[in-house]
């Protein structure tokens, strides 16, 4: 089949605050972690062993996968740092960096390799995508989605001529300026060979350093234009809108966990809920030992993580509430990402509990 290697190493400053202390891949959906769902997607095509590099808590990632025998497959790690006085200190070294790192200590990339990014959802057809890269003759692909001419402005752009060969690539041009509207997703299948071409113990991107030596060295790199769900998560904005679409059901293989107690409202395990006085809109999901007093209103399509307690008389209007957040008596929240330490809006503006903007805003939301 191929080997599989996740790119994990990132910060993921532009999801902040879910990132502050949890590596990027690590945010959960529907109570998972995004990189569980890439993980599930590779075994499911048979693609067996798979290498992660990381840096920033990383040993969050190597803690909840380890050898990754739960998911019938084999996880490596290679972390990228230095141990500077008993520290471990991160330093990335770039997406193609950190793959040349480990070829460099195992020659573990003996075969054809899918590179995938740790922080989006996709259900590309894996087979069919590497049956063409090899059809192709291809050196290296780079898997490309159509995109709106006028959204062209939030990737990076791959030109191609009619046989799909790449020509160059444009980064977020403005719609007058693009050449193509083929979006870059940042999955990517490589031979070998593709590695020689990066150097050793050096930062080095895939996608603005490697690939432009490919196409300056006319070697045969192909685009690849699909069709498939491909969920990134970019922004704190994107985070919120890939949530509301799960709850909706619009995103394949992702089933809500919990009893379905009533058309569009699941249940986690030993909840305590005032049934006879709330009121709860579908699509709604309330985890394991949270607590609903009388007079609470829930309008999804909302997740309310385990643990958590909505007081008396408070509303929650399309949003997110991650694990042990309590809210507050007759408070409303509508259309936020809650935790106990912070509240961030749809557009990702971020408040942190105790400020006083955020007593003003929302009022009364904390752990409990």
């Amino acid at each position: 089949m191929a080997k599989a290697m996740i790119l994990a190493a990132g910060q993921g400053t532009r999801v902040r605050p879910l990132t502050k202390n949890l590596p990027k891949p690590m945010v959960p959906i529907l109570g998972k972690p995004v990189l569980e769902y890439l993980i599930e997607h590779l075994a499911r095509y048979g693609v067996r062993e798979i290498m992660i590099n990381v840096a920033f808590n990383h040993w969050k990632i190597e803690h909840y996968f380890g050898d990754g025998h739960r998911w019938g497959v084999e996880i490596g790690y290679s972390f990228e740092g230095v141990k500077d006085h008993g520290d471990i200190v991160p330093r990335p070294l770039g997406s193609a960096g950190g793959m040349r790192k480990i070829q460099d200590f195992s020659g573990f990339f003996d075969e054809t390799t899918l590179v995938i990014c740790g922080d989006a959802i996709v259900d590309l057809d894996i087979r069919s995508a590497l049956d063409e890269h090899r059809a192709k003759g291809a050196l290296a692909s780079v898997i490309t989605l159509e995109v709106p001419r006028e959204q062209v402005k939030n990737y990076g752009v791959v030109v191609t001529d009619k046989s799909g060969r790449v020509e160059s690539f444009q980064e977020k041009p403005s719609p007058e300026e693009a050449r193509s509207n083929l979006a870059s997703t940042g999955i990517y299948i490589f031979e070998p060979p593709v590695l020689d071409l990066v150097p050793s113990g050096k930062t080095f991107d895939i996608g603005s350093e490697l690939f432009p030596l490919l196409v300056e060295q006319g070697l045969p790199f192909f685009a690849q234009t699909r069709f498939f769900n491909w969920i990134d998560i970019g922004r704190l904005s994107d985070y919120w809108s890939v949530l509301q679409r799960v709850l909706r059901g619009e995103i394949a293989q992702m089933e809500m966990p919990g009893t379905e107690v009533k058309p569009g409202v699941w249940v986690g395990l030993s909840t305590s809920i005032a049934w006879d006085s709330v009121q709860i809109v579908g699509p709604v999901y309330i985890g394991s030992g949270v607590r609903i007093d009388p007079g609470v209103s829930i309008i999804g399509p909302a997740w309310i993580g385990h643990g958590c307690h909505l007081r008396a008389g408070s509303r929650v209007e399309r949003s997110i509430l991650f694990e042990y957040t309590r809210l507050g008596e007759f408070q409303t929240f509508s259309e936020v990402i809650m935790s106990p330490q912070y509240c961030v809006d749809r557009n990702g503006e971020t408040t942190y509990v105790g400020d006083d903007s955020c007593v003003l805003r929302w009022g009364d939301a904390r752990g409990s």
